[in-house]
């Protein structure tokens, strides 16, 4: 095993910034595996839910289906204002609940025995939190499309699903399966996620029935409403034929027909790199919003307007990022990472936003070549402001620095360099992926896996990308043919190697926090460090 760091220590603790945070009973009711979660196991969740449009306004009920693990008589749920439980019921017999917050504790009548599966009914209605600036602070969007037909849509990561709907509101538990059946005015389609069983018809509302095969984390949950039509195409896949599906608005069919043409290379590229598709029993689906896109599982949305980039901007600077569609890569390729591999905790949030930032560079490498993705990945690094760590506050649902997106990118492309064989690393991703398939994780199982499937041990590199905001200095001496060199900015015990180049002629090198020296056969003339590594370097 390459030797990385020096000794395996614990993570460091939490940055000054999280401990200056106030926490609230709220936090941790919502960001924490409370007495009242822990002792049940999600099953399935039967949603219904109509919406009425015109009066910004839903009403529904949601079946938690669940395993007993231990004998409690008190269940949470989540629902939050302005949203009003109605009533919850269990076996036909209503129950008593207290709500603190968005927190409501149900007391059950019937006894709840181990190993039993059981279920209660919870009936809400009300008017939704409307997004302010979806799907950054999400809930639902209430628009209009070009012909004044009503566009509508969730969007809740962060914020919770249970904005909309009644849940159990934390990561660690995904239901196995779930049916979600959404009734909408006659003159509009709702799209959600899985498959679409049947549409039943009534006088002045259509109610659209979906199920979901595959586990699902809450906030991959959504609904769409709109004006759509429908166009679609079978991909050919590592696990067989998989049914792509698109749903528009009606006056950008044929935009989108000619956009969506990169959703087929983005499977070939992404099953490439990370393995089979993982919903394939749900297929996949790109769905038109009124905001500019959200990854929800097998019913990916989509708003970048029709154009490549980043609403047009290419976020790298490189001229690469005008060569894809931004929204339409990125949002599905966490269907490998954030739907497949889901994190337990949103303080580990970069397992989800990280790898898939790495995924535009991933994309870039198959279809234009490995110089390209690396002029694309390390152009983003401009964006990068290590502000505060990565890695958030856990028990508070409380994510970490947006530099998740980039400087995770740029982390994992520099592993990729220390790994030195991208056959080895490919099968690295895919093994993630297969590890880990539909489960939820820490970060410290997917750092432990990659140490250990590459062979080094990057247990401090790890605390030094992710739990600091410290970017290692490579400083260097050159004194005739020899060449000193050091790593300052470091946390106690971090040592990565770096591959440089000496006049034209590329080396390794291993520093340390010590002084070392490299004697060459000719003076040194000219020293470069390799940017794929995420280092800053300066001569002394």
């Amino acid at each position: 095993m390459k030797k990385i760091t020096a000794t395996l220590m614990l993570a460091i603790g939490l940055s000054s910034y999280a401990q200056q945070q106030n926490y609230t009973e709220q936090d941790s009711l919502r960001g924490s595996i409370t007495p009242e979660r822990s002792w049940w196991d999600l099953n399935f969740y039967n949603l219904s839910v109509e919406v009425k449009p015109d009066e910004k306004f839903i009403s529904g009920s949601n079946i938690i289906r669940y395993t007993v693990l231990e004998e409690r008589q008190r269940l949470q749920v989540d629902l939050q204002p302005p949203l009003i439980i109605e009533k919850i019921t269990q076996e036909g017999e209503n129950l008593e609940w207290e709500s603190n917050g968005n927190a409501h504790f149900v007391t059950l009548k019937k006894p709840q025995l181990k190993g039993e599966i059981n279920e209660i009914k919870v009936y809400y209605s009300g008017h939704p939190k409307e997004a302010v600036r979806a799907p950054w602070d999400g809930g639902f969007s209430w628009k209009k499309d070009n012909n004044g037909k009503h566009f509508v849509a969730t969007s809740c990561q962060g914020l919770g699903a249970s904005i909309w709907w009644p849940n159990k509101d934390h990561m660690y538990d995904e239901v196995d399966s779930m049916a979600i059946n959404i009734t909408t005015p006659k003159d509009l389609m709702d799209v959600s996620n899985g498959r679409l069983l049947k549409v039943v018809e009534k006088k002045d509302s259509k109610t659209y029935h979906w199920y979901v095969s595959n586990p699902i984390n809450n906030y991959g949950v959504n609904i769409n409403l709109g004006d759509y039509v429908h166009f679609g195409e079978t991909y050919n896949g590592e696990n067989g034929p998989l049914t792509m599906d698109y749903y528009v608005l009606r006056d950008n069919e044929e935009k989108a027909k000619e956009q969506f043409k990169q959703a087929p290379m983005m499977m070939e590229a992404f099953e490439y790199w990370f393995g089979p598709y993982p919903f394939y029993e749900d297929g996949y689906k790109l769905v038109e919003v009124p905001y500019l896109g959200m990854e929800h599982q097998s019913s990916v949305t989509y708003g970048n307007k029709y154009g490549n980039g980043y609403l047009g901007k290419d976020l790298s600077k490189s001229g690469w990022g005008l060569k894809f569609d931004f929204i339409l890569i990125h949002e599905s390729g966490h269907e490998w990472f954030a739907n497949n591999i889901t994190y337990k905790d949103i303080a580990d949030m970069w397992v989800h936003e990280g790898f898939t930032a790495y995924s535009e560079n991933l994309y870039v490498d198959y279809h234009f070549g490995k110089k390209a993705s690396s002029d694309y990945v390390l152009g983003t690094r401009s964006s990068i402001q290590n502000d505060v760590p990565i890695i958030g506050t856990y028990n508070v649902n409380q994510k970490g620095s947006g530099d998740m997106y980039s400087k995770g990118a740029n982390v994992l492309h520099t592993i990729r360099q220390l790994v030195d064989d991208d056959e080895k690393w490919r099968t690295i991703l895919r093994g993630l992926n297969k590890e880990f398939y539909h489960r939820t994780v820490t970060t410290k199982q997917i750092e432990d896996y990659i140490s250990s499937s590459s062979g080094i041990d990057l247990s401090r590199f790890f605390d030094q990308y992710l739990r600091t905001v410290k970017i290692p200095i490579l400083e260097y001496q050159v004194k005739g043919k020899k060449l000193r060199y050091r790593y300052t900015n470091i946390i106690k015990g971090f040592e990565m190697p770096v591959k440089i180049s000496i006049n034209g002629t590329q080396d390794w090198v291993y520093p340390t926090s010590g002084w070392q020296s490299k004697s060459f056969k000719k003076d040194i003339l000219s020293v470069d460090v390799d940017n794929n590594f995420y280092v800053d370097y300066k001569k002394i």
